[in-house]
C-alpha cells in the first residue's frame, strides 16, 4: 500500500508520535490503576516500546534514568528465555546486573506477538519504583547497604504470568522468602497487576496499529524512526567540541570523563577510564544506569522533537572500564547509584562540553517507616545555568522526572505532616547566568519511625561554569521535639519520635559565565 524503502517525512512524523502515544498510554493505565503513591502520585514510573530484538523504539516522557537503561532489561530477558518465550506470559525484572537500576525499580515485561501467534514483532515494558521491596531499611533505600541483598528482593526474568495465569504464591513467596523481606507485599502485587495492566494496553495498541497499516509498514517506520533519532544526535555531535571533566563526590569518589569527536563520522567516545574503583558503599551505578545518563546527555543535544530511543546511541561509543564505580561486578550495592551518581554523571558530561553548570546534583531521596508505612520521594532543587540562561529554581533536575507526593495525600496516608516547604533563597550560585535556587522541607513525625537520607552535594558544592559561582551545598538536620538539633551526614538513618522535624535544605544549581562589573 505505502512504499518503505524511504520514509515519508509525514508519514515519519506520525508514526513518531503514535508509537510515543501509545507509551504515554500504558502510562496513564499504570497510574490509574496502582496502589501505592510513589507510583499514583508521584509518579516515579515508566512506559516504552521496544523492537523484536530489544531496542527501544519510543518512550512516554517519563523517568529518564528508567527510560535509558530498560532496554538492556528486555534484551537480557531475550538472551535468558528466548526460546521459552510464549503468548500471554510477562516477566519481571529489577537485576542491576541485567539492565536494572536498583532493586526498587522493578520491570514488567510483556512480549507482543503477531495474529498467528508465532513471532514475537514487540516487547512492551514498565518501570515502577515499589515503596518497598525489603531490604534492611524500611522504604528500601538504606544509605548503608554495602552488598545489593541488603538493599531488597532481586528479581530475575522471573514470570509473573503465564499464558495469562497470574503466579500470585510463586511471587508472595519471593517477596516474603529473603532474609530482609518485602514490608507489604500486597501493595507490591497491586502495583504489579497495573504494570500487567499498563503493558496489556500497550499491545492492544501495537496490535491496532499493526491491523491499521499492516506489519511490513510498521516495521519499516520502527527502523525510519529509530534512523531519525540516529542522524539528529549526528547533527547534535557535529556542533560540539572535545572536552574532559573530574568530578567530586562528598565521599571522595571522583568520575572522570573524556569526550571525543570524531568529525569525519560524526560520533562521540564518551570515555570514563580513571573514574574510582568500584565502592564499598551503594554509590555505585550499573553500567545500564551510566549509559542511560549518557543518552540523557545526548538527547537533551538534540533541538528536533524525538522520542529517546536506540538510535540516539548508534553514534556514540561508550567505554565504561569493569569494576570502577560505573560498572560495578556483583554483589556490589547500588541503591544511591541510580538515584545520586547519575546526576553526577550527567554534570561531568555538561561540564566536559561546556554546556552548562552543574545542577542540586542529587535527588534528595527521603524514606521513612516502620512495619506499617513505607514511603519514599525525591526532593526538588536548584538547575544549572548555561550560556543564555538562568538556572530554574526548586525543580527536579535530569535523571529523575518524578513529583513530589501533594501535602493533603502525604498527611491522609501517612502520620506526617508537612510544617513548611519553600524557596531556600540565594542558594543559586551567582553569574552572568545565576544557577536556580534549592528549597527547605520540613516534615514532622506523629509516630515512632525510622526516617533515612540519601543525598548528594552537603560537602562539596555543585560547580560552576566559565567563571561562575557554584551553588549552595545542602544540608539535613533535625529538629528533636525538646528544641536540640541534630546535624547529619549525606548518608543517615535516624529513630524519629513523634514531634520531630527533620529539614532537608537542598542545593542550588551553579552559576555560568562571570558577573559584570
Amino acid at each position: 500500500m505505502y512504499t518503505t524503502s524511504q520514509p515519508d517525512p509525514v508519514r515519519l512524523e506520525i508514526f513518531k508520535n503514535l508509537y510515543q502515544f501509545i507509551a504515554e498510554q500504558m502510562g496513564i493505565v499504570l497510574q490509574n490503576t496502582a496502589a501505592s503513591v510513589n507510583i499514583k502520585e508521584r509518579l516515579d514510573f515508566s512506559c516504552a516500546i521496544f523492537d523484536a530484538s530489544g531496542l527501544l523504539v519510543a518512550n512516554a516522557p517519563h523517568i529518564p534514568v528508567h527510560l535509558g537503561s530498560m532496554s538492556e532489561s528486555v534484551r537480557s530477558l531475550i538472551n535468558d528465555k528466548g526460546d521459552t518465550i510464549k503468548p500471554g506470559n510477562v516477566y519481571l525484572s529489577n537485576n542491576p546486573y541485567n539492565g536494572g537500576t536498583h532493586l526498587p525499580d522493578v520491570t514488567a515485561i510483556t512480549p507482543v506477538f503477531d495474529e498467528e501467534e508465532k513471532q514475537i514483532i514487540f516487547y512492551v515494558a514498565s518501570r515502577g519504583h515499589q515503596a518497598d521491596i525489603g531490604g534492611i531499611t524500611p522504604g528500601s533505600m538504606p544509605p548503608h547497604s554495602t552488598t545489593v541483598e541488603e538493599e531488597g528482593i532481586l528479581f530475575d526474568n522471573f514470570l509473573l504470568v503465564e499464558q495469562g495465569n497470574f503466579r500470585e504464591n510463586q511471587v508472595r513467596e519471593t517477596l516474603l522468602n529473603h532474609p530482609y523481606p518485602a514490608r507489604n507485599p500486597d501493595q507490591n502485587i497491586a502495583d504489579f497487576k497495573a504494570q500487567i495492566a499498563a503493558n496489556e494496553r500497550g499491545v492492544q495498541e501495537l496490535r491496532k496499529m499493526v491491523y491499521q497499516y499492516g506489519l511490513e509498514t510498521v516495521q519499516a517506520y520502527m527502523k525510519f524512526v529509530q534512523d531519525n533519532a540516529e542522524e539528529s544526535v549526528r547533527r547534535a555531535i557535529d556542533v560540539l567540541k572535545d572536552g574532559s571533566f573530574i568530578y567530586e563526590m562528598d565521599d571522595g569518589a571522583r568520575i572522570q570523563v573524556k569526550v571525543t569527536i570524531n568529525r569525519e563520522n560524526r560520533s562521540a567516545t564518551i570515555d570514563f577510564t580513571g573514574t574510582s574503583r568500584q565502592l564499598n558503599t551503594n554509590f555505585n551505578a550499573p553500567k545500564a544506569v551510566t549509559q542511560a545518563a549518557v543518552l540523557y546527555v545526548f538527547r537533551t543535544l538534540v533541538d528536533d522533537s524525538i522520542p529517546l530511543n536506540a538510535g540516539c546511541l548508534k553514534p556514540l561509543e561508550i567505554i565504561i572500564p569493569e569494576g570502577c564505580m560505573l560498572n560495578p561486578t556483583y554483589p556490589a550495592a547500588v541503591v544511591a547509584g541510580n538515584v545520586e551518581t547519575s546526576q553526577t554523571i550527567v554534570d561531568a558530561l555538561y561540564g566536559a562540553l561546556g554546556v552548562m553548570a552543574a545542577s542540586q546534583g542529587t535527588m534528595n531521596n527521603f524514606t521513612f517507616g516502620n512495619d506499617r508505612y513505607q514511603y519514599y520521594e525525591t526532593i526538588c532543587g536548584g538547575s544549572g545555568a548555561g550560556a543564555y540562561f538562568d538556572g530554574t529554581h526548586a525543580v527536579h533536575t535530569h535523571m529523575t522526572n518524578s513529583r513530589l507526593t501533594d501535602p493533603e495525600v502525604l498527611e491522609t496516608r501517612y502520620p506526617v505532616l508537612v510544617e513548611s516547604f519553600s524557596l531556600r533563597p540565594d542558594s543559586g550560585g551567582k553569574g552572568k547566568h545565576s544557577g536556580g535556587n534549592g528549597v527547605i522541607r520540613r516534615i514532622k513525625f506523629l509516630e515512632a519511625m525510622t526516617a533515612n537520607i540519601l543525598s548528594g552535594h552537603r560537602v562539596i558544592p555543585p560547580f560552576g561554569l566559565n567563571g561562575g559561582e557554584a551553588g549552595q551545598v545542602g544540608r539535613n538536620w533535625i529538629q528533636r521535639q525538646d528544641g536540640t538539633q541534630e546535624n547529619l551526614n549525606s548518608t543517615a538513618t535516624v529513630q524519629m519520635q513523634p514531634g520531630d522535624v527533620f529539614v532537608i535544605e537542598t542545593p542550588g544549581g551553579g552559576g555560568f559565565g562571570k558577573l559584570s562589573c
